[in-house]
């Protein structure tokens, strides 16, 4: 059972089509008071394999006793997974004003004033979340990609499933990032006329990096100690764990090092997912 809850125009609508599609029974804006009476139905049930349930706080009386319904599912052995999206405030502002629609704490003031006020109650429930998905600019079929992502982190206990993000600090760190690597330090082929205009994908861009030997000395000591770190998540019972690695702009340094850290989980078989979130701006 997968648990689809966060920020007031973060895409929880969207997600609960994605979820459809990808073979989820979904309820959306189920009461929370509900919950426990539905996990008892979806475990003593043979037909409902892949359930997910989508809350909002559009009834924050109900909402506010989410924490509390939850451990009530805990102590039943019903076993669930919680995702959270979230986006920026800039991008929640932006996404009000152009759909024109209401926030659901729109009696607290200004909406930056209602999203300040929703990150506040939502913060202990963010803070328990398994995985945490930043909406902020993800295309419909990203953020498909993601959720498809996060639901398989949560079918197999043990097993973790690796986000590499690249992004480019002038545009904002991840905010579901769960480590951040800076490689603003490293040669920048920006800087490069014949490789501006290419990404970190490109083989001369890669040729570029993959000759220097700082490049190559702090790619190793990354690799180790992501490697060091993986079984300690697992045996902590993390299912979901997002790195993201930022340079400046977002278009070379990190994405040469986030697809090479992607290409060395995978070859140790760890599920993993990247995104080169900045590539093209």
């Amino acid at each position: 059972m997968v648990i689809v809850t966060g920020m007031s125009g973060a895409g929880k609508s969207q997600a609960a089509k994605c979820l459809e599609d990808l073979g989820y029974f979904c309820v959306d804006n189920l009461p929370p008071s509900l919950i426990p009476k539905f996990a008892e139905l979806f475990s003593s049930s043979s037909n409902l394999r892949r359930v997910a349930l989508v809350l909002d706080i559009r009834g924050e009386e109900m909402f506010g006793d989410l924490l509390g319904q939850l451990r009530t599912v805990e102590a039943e052995g019903v076993a669930y997974r919680v995702v959270f999206l979230d986006a920026s405030d800039e991008v929640l502002v932006r996404r009000y004003s152009e759909t024109r629609r209401k926030h659901p704490l729109a009696g607290r003031g200004r909406v930056t004033d209602a999203i300040r006020a929703e990150r506040d109650e939502l913060k202990p429930i963010r803070d328990l979340a398994d995985v945490i998905i930043d909406t902020s600019s993800l295309t419909l079929t990203a953020l498909k990609e993601r959720l498809a992502h996060a639901a398989d982190a949560t079918a197999e206990p043990g097993v973790l499933t690796v986000s590499v993000v690249a992004f480019g600090y002038k545009h904002g760190v991840p905010l579901d990032a769960d480590l951040v690597f800076d490689a603003r330090f490293l040669p920048n082929p920006n800087y490069v006329d014949e490789l501006r205009p290419l990404n970190g994908t490109h083989p001369a861009v890669v040729q570029f990096l993959q000759a220097d030997s700082e490049v190559q000395a702090f790619q190793r000591e990354l690799h180790r100690f992501i490697d060091f770190l993986l079984p300690r998540f697992i045996r902590e019972g993390k299912a979901h764990l997002t790195i993201a690695i930022g340079c400046t702009g977002g278009r070379h340094r990190s994405v040469y090092l986030a697809t090479e850290l992607a290409e060395h989980l995978r070859a140790s078989n760890v599920r993993t997912f990247v995104e080169l979130r900045d590539a093209r701006k």
